[in-house]
C-alpha cells in the first residue's frame, strides 16, 4: 500500500464500488440517494412507487420495476465533492448472485447493507465471503433506523461474530424507530439530525466540541442524550478506533446508521467512501499485475447486457478500465479475436441515462455498445497479448429444457438465447443428440426472467419444461481421451455457446462414474471466463 507511487490526481479521484445485501436491506433506495447527492438526480424514486412518476432510475428492466427488485447489475458515475464516484449496484436475490460475484470483480470497494432490525442475513453472508476471497475493502450501513431496530451494541457483535471482522462505528443513532433523530458522527463530532418532512432534503449538520458541549441539549431531550453519552463511552472503551490500513486491507469496517429512504445517514457514508476508500487498485492477469497509473490503456469485461434500448437490437459491455487514460475514438486491441477495435461510441451511465464519454482514466466504467463482439472477460489493450484472471463462471444448479410455443421460431429462439448465453444470463447447452436446447440457471427466478425477457424483447413465447439432467460439468483433458469419451457418452454430452464439451448429469454417480472410468479426464463446476 504504502509504496505505490502517487497516481496523478484524475485516477487518485476516482472511488469504483459497490453495494452488496440481502434483497429488501435498502440497497436500490440508497442508490438512488447517492445519485441525489451527486447531483444526478433531482428527486429520488421509490422502489413501488405510485404510477410512472418517481419510479426508480437504475432499475430499467420491464421486471425490475414491476416486482421491486434489481435483477441486473447498473453502473453509474457522478461527481461527489472532489470526487468522481463509479458505483455499481447489484441485484441482491440470491437467484442472481452469479452477475453479483462477476461484478466484485470490477470494484475497489463495496458497501454493505444492514437491515437494522434483521441484522446480518444469509445472503448478505455469501457476498461477504466473496469479498474476503477478493480482500475489499468493506464499508457498512446500517439502514432502516426510523423503524424499530435491534440494540446498536447487537448489530455490532453479530457483525463482528458473524463475518469475523472488527467493526469501528463511525457514527452512532440517537434514539430508534419513532424516537431516532440522528446520529452522532464519531469521526468529526458533529451532530447529525434528521429531517422527516422532507425526504429529498439532506439532514442538517451541527458543529459541536465533543459530547460534554452544552449544545447538544438544545437538540436532544436529556434522557436521549445520558443514553447517547454512556452508549459512545461504552463503544470507544469495547470497540476498535478506525484505522484506515486495516479497513483498506479488509480487517475491519467502519459502521454508519441511517435512513436511506429518509435521506439520513447517507451524505456521511458518502464523505467516508471519498476520504477513506480506497484508489484505483492494480489489476491481475496472467503475466503480470496492472498498476492504474501505467500509460497504455487497458480493461476487462466484466458484464454484458442485452437490449437495454429495446427499440434498438444493441447490447451494451460494461469495461472496468484498468489503467491509462481513454479517449473517444481510440483503437484498442481485442485481446481473444486478435483484432484492432475503433471505440468510437463508448458511453457512461447516469441510471437509465447514458451519454458519450468523452474520456475516461483507470477505475472508470464504460458501456461499450457493440454487436456480440465482446464477452465476459475479454480484455481491450494497446497491443499488448493480456489476460485478466479471476472472473468466475459457474455451473448451474438448475437445469430445464426450453422450446417456443410456436416451432416456426425455433431459429429466432436459438439467437436469443446464444445472446443471453454471451450476456451471461443464463447458460445455454446444445446437447449432442435431439433438438432443442437446455437451460442452466443458478435460481429458479432466472427462468422467469428469461421467459420475459425473451417475450418482450424478440417476441417469441417460450415454455421451459424439467429436463432429466441436474448439473453440469465442463470436461477437459488429452484430446484423444476426451474424444474417446464423448463418442461413449453422447447421450448426456453437450456443448456451450463457447463450443466447449459439457457433461450433463442426473446424479452425483454420475459424476462419481466418470472418475472411475476416466482419470485422466477432469469434470469441473467452474470454469473461468477468458479468453
Amino acid at each position: 500500500m504504502t509504496n505505490r507511487p502517487q497516481l496523478p490526481p484524475e485516477i487518485a479521484r476516482r472511488r469504483t464500488f459497490a453495494i452488496i445485501a440481502h434483497p429488501d436491506a435498502g440497497k436500490t433506495t440508497l442508490t438512488e440517494k447517492f445519485l441525489l447527492f451527486g447531483g444526478a438526480i433531482q428527486m429520488a424514486g421509490q422502489v413501488r412507487a405510485k404510477g410512472e412518476a418517481r419510479r426508480t432510475r437504475s432499475d430499467f428492466m420491464k421486471m425490475e420495476q414491476d416486482r421491486g427488485i434489481s435483477v441486473s447489475a447498473s453502473a453509474m458515475s457522478f461527481d461527489f465533492d472532489t470526487y468522481r464516484f463509479n458505483l455499481v449496484d447489484t441485484p441482491g436475490h440470491s437467484d442472481f448472485s452469479e452477475d453479483t460475484y462477476r461484478t466484485l470483480t470490477a470494484v475497489d470497494a463495496a458497501i454493505m447493507v444492514i437491515d437494522g432490525a434483521k441484522g446480518v442475513e444469509s445472503q448478505t453472508r455469501k457476498l461477504f465471503e466473496v469479498c474476503r476471497m477478493r480482500d475489499l475493502p468493506i464499508l457498512t450501513f446500517c439502514n432502516k433506523m426510523d423503524r424499530e431496530s435491534r440494540d446498536t451494541f447487537e448489530i455490532i457483535d453479530e457483525i463482528q461474530e458473524n463475518l469475523a471482522i472488527d467493526v469501528a462505528p463511525a457514527s452512532w443513532p440517537i434514539g430508534s424507530g419513532r424516537d431516532f433523530l440522528g446520529c452522532y458522527d464519531l469521526l468529526h463530532d458533529r451532530l447529525e439530525l434528521m429531517d422527516r418532512a422532507d425526504r429529498n432534503r439532506v439532514a442538517e449538520s451541527i458543529k459541536i466540541s465533543g459530547l460534554d458541549d452544552p449544545k447538544l441539549a438544545e437538540h436532544v431531550p436529556a434522557d436521549l442524550l445520558e443514553k447517547l453519552r454512556e452508549e459512545v463511552e461504552m463503544a470507544r472503551e469495547l470497540l476498535p478506533a478506525f484505522d484506515r490500513k486495516s479497513f483498506l486491507e479488509g480487517h475491519m469496517t467502519p459502521i454508519w446508521f441511517g435512513s436511506a429512504i429518509n435521506s439520513f445517514g447517507v451524505k456521511e457514508l458518502m464523505i467516508g467512501i471519498g476520504e477513506f476508500g480506497p484508489q484505483p487498485q492494480p489489476q491481475n492477469s496472467a503475466g503480470r499485475e496492472i498498476a492504474p497509473e501505467e500509460k497504455a490503456v487497458t480493461g476487462f469485461v466484466f458484464k454484458v447486457q442485452a437490449n437495454m434500448d429495446p427499440k434498438h437490437r444493441d447490447r451494451v459491455a460494461f469495461v472496468r478500465l484498468a489503467s491509462g487514460h481513454f479517449e473517444r475514438g481510440m483503437k484498442l486491441l481485442h485481446v481473444r479475436s486478435k483484432k484492432p477495435m475503433a471505440v468510437s461510441n463508448p458511453v457512461l451511465f447516469l441510471a437509465a441515462d447514458r451519454e458519450l464519454a468523452e474520456e475516461a482514466w483507470a477505475g472508470d466504467i464504460i458501456g461499450i455498445p457493440n454487436h456480440g463482439q465482446l464477452r465476459i472477460g475479454d480484455a481491450l489493450t494497446e497491443g499488448e497479448a493480456l489476460r485478466f484472471t479471476g472472473i468466475p463462471s459457474f455451473a448451474p444448479e438448475l437445469l430445464q429444457s426450453v422450446r417456443a410455443t410456436d416451432p416456426m421460431k425455433a431459429k429466432h429462439l436459438e439467437k436469443a438465447l446464444m445472446q443471453f448465453a454471451e450476456e451471461g444470463a443464463a447458460k445455454v447447452f446444445k446437447p449432442m443428440i435431439g433438438s432443442g436446447f437446455i437451460v442452466g440457471v443458478v435460481g429458479a427466478l432466472q427462468f422467469e426472467v428469461l421467459a420475459s425477457r425473451i417475450e418482450i424483447e424478440y417476441g417469441i413465447p417460450v415454455r421451459f419444461e424439467g429436463s432429466q439432467f441436474t448439473s453440469a460439468r465442463w470436461v477437459t483433458g488429452p484430446k484423444d481421451k476426451v474424444e474417446a469419451f464423448a463418442n461413449a457418452n453422447k447421450g448426456h454430452l453437450a456443448q456451450d455457446h463457447d463450443g466447449d464439451l459439457v457433461y450433463l448429469t442426473r446424479l452425483q454417480w454420475d459424476i462419481d462414474r466418470v472418475q472411475r472410468d476416466h482419470p485422466d479426464l477432469k469434470l469441473s463446476a467452474t470454469k473461468e471466463m477468458m479468453v
